[in-house]
C-alpha cells in the first residue's frame, strides 16, 4: 500500500470520530481562552490515541501539546479551536438566525482546523507505528487565535525549538499551498485617566478621559494618510467611562490594533499612534497608559516545504462536491446583500475570467486546485500568530475550500459553513494533504535542511518575539 492510500484509509476509518468532534466544537463556540470544553475534547482524543499529553504550555490552561514516538524528526501541527463573539448562527440555515441571540460562533472555522489538524496527526501516528519508522508527531493545541493569539508566547518560550517542522490549514474559499503574505500586527489598550465634574454646573472642574479617547481618534485618522497603503489602524472602545451625560467621565479605554507588512514597520507606526495618544491626554489635561496585549510577526511560506506541499496537495485532489453542496453553497452565496454580490462577482471575474463567472455564479465550490507560484507573494491585510511559528521553525500553511467561493470570513455566513458538510468535507480533505505531505517530508531530510536555512535567513539566527518580554498571555483581560 503507498503512502497515500495508507492516509485515505486511516482517515475514513475513523471519519465518524473527526465529523462528531467538529460538531461539538461548533456547539461549544468558545471564545479566546476560554475555550475548556473544546480542548478537553481535543486532549481526551490524543490520549485514547495513545499520545502523551503535556498542559497547561507557557501559563495557557487551555493550551497543550500531545506528542507520540521518539526520535528525530520531529514534526507538528498546529490545531486552533477558539470562536468568535456574536456569530451564533443555526445550521444549515442559510438566513440570519443564531441558535442564541449574541451568543459565539465559528466564524472562522476553527472547530475544523482544530480537528482537521488533529486528524493529520494521528494518521501520522498510525503510519510510524505501521512502518516501524522513527520520528515524534506532536500536536500544538493553540488557543485565542481570535485574540490575543497563544503560538507567539509559546515560541518566545522555545516550544517549537527542537521541532524540525510544522504544517497547518486554514479553511478557506479555496484549494492552495498558501503563497500570499500576511502582516504583522500589535495591540494595545489605552486608558485615559481624568476628574469627575458635574457637566452643568461645573464642567471647568471636570478633566474628560472621555474627550481624551475621542481626540485620540481623530489624531490617528489625521494619522491615516501619512502611513503605507499595506498599513490598517482598527480601534474599539471598551469602557466609555459610563452611562451619564451630566457627569464628566474620569475614566475610558479604548482599544487600538495596527497592521503593516513586517514587525519593524508595526513597530514604528505603533509609537506614532502612541505619541497621538500622548498629545490628547495633553489636551485634555487627563493622564494616559497603555498596555501591549497581543503582537503576531508576518507569515511568509517556505518554499522548501511548498515544494512537497503542493504535490501532497494536488495527489489527494479537491474536495469531492455533490450536487447537494453545491446547491447549499448557492443558497449561502445568494445570502449577501446586492453591494456584496456585486464585489464577489467582480473578484471572482477578476481571478477565475469572466468566461467562468456564469458557472461558478451556479456552483460556487472551489473544485480544483491552484498551483503554487513561488514568485507570487503579495501581503493580504490578515494577520496570524502563525507568523512566529514561521519565524521560529519551518512552516506551512495550507488553504482548502470549506466555504462558498466569494465568502466573507467573520460572518453568520461562514458560522453557518464550518457546521455543514461543505465544511467537514473540507476537514477531512486538509486532514489528508497535511499527513501525507508531512510523512513524505520526514523521507528527505535534505528539504527538512533547506527549509530550516530559509527559517534563519529570514529570522537572522533567532527567533524574536514581537512582544516585550514583560507581556503575558491577556487572560481574562483581552
Amino acid at each position: 500500500m503507498n503512502d497515500l492510500d495508507f492516509i485515505t484509509g486511516i482517515i475514513a476509518a475513523k471519519q465518524d470520530l473527526f465529523l462528531a468532534a467538529s460538531k461539538k466544537i461548533w456547539e461549544y463556540a468558545e471564545l479566546p481562552y476560554e475555550e475548556f470544553k473544546s480542548a478537553k475534547l481535543l486532549e481526551d482524543l490524543l490520549i485514547k490515541e495513545g499520545f502523551t499529553l503535556k498542559k497547561p504550555v507557557v501559563g495557557m490552561p487551555t493550551a497543550f501539546i500531545g506528542s507520540f514516538g521518539e526520535g528525530k524528526p520531529v514534526f507538528g501541527f498546529l490545531g486552533e479551536y477558539d470562536a468568535l463573539d456574536g456569530l451564533s448562527q443555526e445550521v444549515p440555515v442559510t438566513k440570519k438566525q443564531p441558535v442564541k441571540e449574541g451568543a459565539p460562533g465559528h466564524g472562522c472555522g476553527h472547530n475544523l482546523l482544530g480537528v482537521g489538524s488533529l486528524a493529520a496527526a494521528i494518521a501520522c501516528k498510525e503510519y510510524l507505528k505501521e512502518t516501524k519508522k522513527e520520528g515524534t508527531v506532536l500536536y500544538f493545541g493553540c488557543p485565542a487565535e481570535e485574540g490575543a493569539g497563544s503560538k507567539q508566547f509559546m515560541a518566545r518560550a522555545g516550544v517549537f525549538t527542537d521541532v524540525d517542522f510544522i504544517y497547518t490549514w486554514h479553511p478557506s474559499t479555496e484549494n492552495e499551498v498558501q503563497a500570499t503574505r500576511t502582516v504583522a500586527i500589535m495591540g494595545a489598550n489605552f486608558e485615559f485617566r481624568g476628574k469627575t465634574a458635574h457637566a452643568g454646573s461645573s464642567p471647568h472642574l471636570g478633566r474628560s478621559a472621555l474627550d481624551t479617547a475621542e481626540l485620540m481618534n481623530i489624531g490617528v485618522n489625521y494619522l491615516r494618510e501619512h502611513m503605507i497603503d499595506q498599513a490598517r489602524i482598527h480601534y474599539a472602545y471598551a469602557d466609555a467611562g459610563g452611562t451619564a451625560p451630566n457627569v464628566v467621565q474620569d475614566y475610558s479605554r479604548i482599544k487600538y490594533e495596527v497592521r503593516a507588512p513586517k514587525v519593524a514597520q508595526v513597530k514604528e507606526l505603533f509609537a506614532r499612534v502612541v505619541n497621538v495618544a500622548k498629545g490628547a491626554a495633553l489636551m485634555t489635561g487627563t493622564k494616559m497608559n497603555y498596555e501591549i496585549t497581543m503582537a503576531f510577526s508576518d507569515y511568509t511560506t517556505n518554499d522548501a516545504l511548498a515544494t512537497i506541499a503542493d504535490t501532497a496537495l494536488q495527489a489527494v485532489g479537491p474536495p469531492k462536491w455533490t450536487e447537494e453542496d453545491y446547491a447549499l453553497a448557492k443558497e449561502y452565496l445568494r445570502s449577501y446583500d446586492a453591494s456584496t454580490l456585486k464585489e464577489i462577482k467582480a473578484t471572482l471575474a477578476a481571478s477565475y475570467g469572466e468566461e467562468m463567472l456564469e458557472e461558478l455564479w451556479e456552483k460556487p465550490l472551489a473544485s480544483t486546485i491552484r498551483p503554487y507560484d513561488a514568485k507570487y507573494k503579495p501581503y493580504e491585510s490578515g494577520s496570524t500568530d502563525v507568523g512566529d511559528v514561521a519565524y521560529a521553525v519551518p512552516t506551512l500553511n495550507f488553504n482548502i475550500a470549506t466555504q462558498c467561493l466569494g465568502n466573507v470570513g467573520h460572518t453568520w455566513q461562514n458560522t453557518g459553513q464550518s457546521g455543514s458538510t461543505i465544511g467537514t468535507k473540507g476537514m477531512l480533505t486538509a486532514a489528508k494533504v497535511m499527513a501525507l505531505a508531512a510523512i513524505r517530508t520526514r523521507e528527505q531530510p535534505e528539504i527538512i535542511e533547506k527549509a530550516k536555512e530559509i527559517v534563519r535567513k529570514q529570522n537572522g539566527g533567532t527567533y524574536e518575539c514581537p512582544l516585550p518580554d514583560e507581556v503575558q498571555p491577556p487572560i481574562g483581560n483581552y
